[in-house]
């Protein structure tokens, strides 16, 4: 089941004297986040920080939270995890969330053979690697259009082409 609250980032300090904050966005760019109204600090949805404004900063989001008004109110948000709520957003055909993708089961593209489930995905800078395990053992495969053929969320399917070497029967 896909989780309605979705971690999106982390408070990791202050800007300024007036309350900002400053957020390390875990998404594709910074300016994905600052499209948001309403995040929340914790799983459930049940803590809800309004937004008065945020903007992109180099790799880091800059914000303006109601009711944080001075650097010292700020600052007890540091350290916190920042989640938003999927309802909130709309994605593109064929996009889906970096957690969606745990626990779908991996299948050759050609042999049809199941080889495992992703598990966690790192994020290297080039393109993602997606770990992989089965029977106890962990993979490493590149998230690349060469390697990767379909993934399918709502099925929890994800079909590759394995380069050579990854996994142990191979030559």
């Amino acid at each position: 089941m896909k989780k309605r609250y979705i971690e999106t980032g982390k408070v990791v300090g202050t800007h300024g004297i007036k309350g900002e904050v400053r957020v390390q966005p875990w998404a594709d760019t910074p300016n994905f986040l600052v499209q948001f109204k309403t995040l929340y600090t914790d799983e459930n949805g049940e803590n809800s920080l309004k937004i008065i404004s945020s903007r992109a900063h180099k790799n880091i989001v800059l914000m303006k939270i109601e009711g944080f008004k001075t650097i010292e109110q700020a600052e007890t948000l540091r350290g916190k995890t920042l989640f938003i709520d999927r309802g909130d957003v709309s994605l593109e055909k064929g996009a889906y969330f970096q957690c969606d993708l745990f626990g779908c089961k991996v299948f050759d593209a050609v042999s049809g053979e199941p080889l495992g489930a992703i598990t966690d995905v790192s994020q290297t800078g080039a393109n993602d690697v997606w770990h992989i395990k089965k029977d106890g053992k962990e993979y490493l495969i590149p998230s690349i259009p060469d390697v990767v053929i379909s993934v399918d969320i709502d099925n929890q399917k994800v079909v590759i082409h394995p380069l050579k070497g990854i996994f142990d029967d191979e030559n």
